[in-house]
């Protein structure tokens, strides 16, 4: 099959790779109907998560046909259209019964060498770096899904692919990330990136019941799409966003800031942000978290930090002064994904959201892969999401 993968730092190659089979009885194969590009999928493009492999295969954003089930796999039967989520969980172990499902205990095969790094194993990955499993991801004609028989869901007749695509990830990601700041009636939250996830945040917040959303961002394309969500924004490129937001909230500040940037955000140092970042850099290798300090700056004493943005390793410098001394909360974690995808599904059915909005690439050639993660990755040609049919 035709697979898009890892090569080195900068380096992704679309190459035939052996198709997948079942290894376990909960298994299913899929054909893949429809596979995404995820910016943390950049991540992995630009060399910045560790024990990446050469020809490891990229993607973790994937639905598809059922077209095999291991002997155990009582849940599934060939001929199922199924979204994957990104997560891998047991649904046995005591994070899963904890309705913690991207902490899942076991299904990491690589968990000893996590628990080096994170003090313990967490949920295995599609299509992610060797510390989060090594699994083989989904842009490709085939995927391999492990325990399908507890994440994936069923998708019922009516919705298209791209209806519910995001379910796999993006729209959980922003949906728990709005959930997190615990938003009451007449409240205003601010957005740092206006990227899937944050967009797909914004319509969260106002499906949860949000008066206002601030956007930020600098990418006019995405300024667009924040926009077309009902968001007010600010262009951080040409605004000064700590003095646009006190103008925009009469110098009360949002009650809930969600920052959905994580790593390789861009920023302009002070003076203690360069000192710190050049002795640090001599001794770790560190994210600057520019967003993440603009978003602890510009939250209201006693507010909330939702932090959906992807982060791999050690960040500084860090504003703990801000978050302690204004007593702020903050919540983070990756995307616990069944408690969402059937809820989310359901919001879909009756209308009350069309995720598909934010796609602006498709392709039915695999073979694009390569340029258009380039095209992503660079934002041009007014790129918001990338899209693949690999089987037309």
């Amino acid at each position: 099959m035709k697979a898009l993968t890892w090569q080195s730092r900068g380096k992704i190659t679309c190459e035939t790779v052996p198709d997948p089979i079942i290894q376990d009885g909960h298994d299913a194969i899929i054909k893949v109907t429809a596979c995404a590009i995820c910016g943390s999928d950049l991540h992995l493009m630009g060399g910045f998560m560790p024990t990446m492999e050469c020809g490891d295969i990229l993607g973790h954003e994937t639905m598809g046909e059922v077209v095999e089930v291991g002997r155990e796999n009582t849940k599934l039967k060939v001929g199922d259209r199924i979204v994957v989520p990104f997560t891998i969980c047991c649904g046995e172990c005591r994070q899963c019964k904890w309705g913690n499902f991207s902490c899942c205990e076991r299904t990491n095969p690589n968990g000893k060498m996590q628990a080096e790094t994170f003090g313990y194993p967490l949920a295995g990955l599609f299509g992610f770096s060797h510390i989060t499993g090594g699994i083989p991801g989904g842009q490709a004609e085939y995927l391999r899904v492990p325990y399908s028989d507890v994440g994936p869901i069923v998708v019922p007749d009516g919705l298209t692919d791209e209806q519910v695509l995001f379910l796999s990830d993006i729209f959980p990601t922003g949906y728990q990330a709005a959930e997190n700041c615990d938003i009451q009636p007449g409240q205003t939250i601010a957005v740092w990136g206006c990227g899937p996830v944050g967009v797909l945040a914004i319509k969260s917040c106002f499906l949860l019941g949000a008066e206002r959303v601030i956007a930020i961002d600098t990418v006019p394309e995405r300024l667009a799409l924040a926009q077309a969500s009902g968001a007010e924004t600010i262009d951080f490129g040409t605004q000064n966003v700590q003095e646009t937001i006190m103008e925009m909230t009469h110098g009360l500040g949002p009650d809930a800031v969600i920052e959905a940037v994580g790593m390789e955000a861009h920023g302009v140092d002070t003076l203690a942000q360069k000192v710190s970042s050049a002795v640090m850099s001599a001794t770790v290798s560190m994210e600057r978290p520019f967003a993440l300090n603009q978003a602890l700056l510009a939250c209201r004493p006693g507010g909330t930090v939702s932090i959906p943005g992807v982060y791999a390793g050690m960040a500084g410098p860090i504003g703990m002064g801000l978050l302690m001394n204004k007593g702020l909360t903050v919540r983070t974690g990756q995307t616990h994904m069944l408690r969402y995808m059937k809820p989310l599904m359901e919001r879909i059915q009756k209308g009350e959201i069309d995720p598909s909005f934010i796609i602006s690439h498709v392709s039915t050639n695999l073979e694009d892969g390569p340029a258009l993660y380039e095209t992503f990755r660079d934002k041009k040609d007014g790129c918001t999401k990338v899209v693949f049919k690999p089987h037309g």
